[in-house]
């Protein structure tokens, strides 16, 4: 699934985040989302969540 459209991200999935401070090298955090940053519909780079864990990024790739 894709990771740019907001619809397709809720709270509870398993999901592969970049940081903030990762996102030259593409390093990929893995957790579980607890909440939604973003608000639009879609974002080019990827939805902003915050894991459970208090991580915030950019959904990459949504866990199947």
């Amino acid at each position: 699934m894709d990771g740019r459209e907001r619809k397709n991200i809720k709270t509870g999935l398993k999901v592969a985040i970049v940081l903030k401070q990762d996102q030259r090298t593409g390093k990929l955090t893995y957790g579980v989302v607890k909440e939604l940053l973003t608000n639009s519909p879609s974002h080019p780079h990827g939805i902003k969540v915050r894991l459970t864990d208090g991580q915030v990024g950019r959904v990459q790739e949504i866990e199947e």
